[in-house]
């Protein structure tokens, strides 16, 4: 195996690359300038090395906590907990959520041996008892062990005094009828609003 073989390889392993993507990058940096090869392989290198976990959030950070928690302009009374860091990007970019974040880090899946200790839980409990959150809104991915882990959030949560609300599901903007399969249409129908 040559060097070219392991690398295309290697980036075949990361998520939505085929190997022909990954040969397609790896061809590309062949023929760019050495310094993108450089460079790259650097902040990969340093990737480990400096990112963590926020403290107060579970976000990807530099610092100790993030810069969306450093915000004291967001609304302390609205929690969104999302499954992965790179939710946060999602929403952050529809520019209609103004309060804080929660990452689970995963959701409940007892057939691959995830279970709620191996969520970020434990600062999700202490953040919800120990400031005003009026709403916690669930924004985990409409799968079972998503859903899953919203109806365990809600039921953590059931004697406190915080509204819980889960991310509207449905029909796509945009999308037709007849292209919509029967539980999002299932879905669609139980979620619908008063115009």
């Amino acid at each position: 195996m040559t060097i070219l073989d392991d690398v295309i390889q290697q980036l075949s392993r990361l998520p939505g690359l085929g190997k022909k993507s990954a040969r397609r990058i790896a061809y590309h940096l062949l023929s760019a300038d050495a310094g993108l090869s450089r460079q790259l392989g650097t902040a990969i290198m340093e990737l480990k090395d400096r990112i963590h976990r926020c403290s107060i959030c579970g976000n990807f950070t530099e610092h100790d906590t993030c810069t969306i928690c450093q915000d004291q302009s967001r609304d302390t009374s609205m929690l969104c907990v999302v499954e992965q860091p790179q939710d946060i990007a999602v929403i952050e970019a529809s520019h209609e959520f103004r309060g804080y974040y929660h990452v689970l880090h995963g959701v409940l899946a007892p057939l691959d041996g995830v279970g709620p200790d191996q969520l970020n839980l434990s600062t999700l409990v202490y953040r919800v008892r120990q400031t005003v959150v009026r709403e916690l809104i669930i924004a985990t991915n409409p799968t079972l062990e998503g859903d899953t882990t919203a109806l365990y959030l809600k039921q953590l949560f059931a004697g406190a005094e915080t509204s819980i609300t889960r991310l509207a599901l449905g029909l796509p903007v945009g999308g037709d009828l007849e292209y919509a399969d029967r539980l999002t249409l299932a879905r669609s129908l139980r979620a619908r609003t008063t115009m």
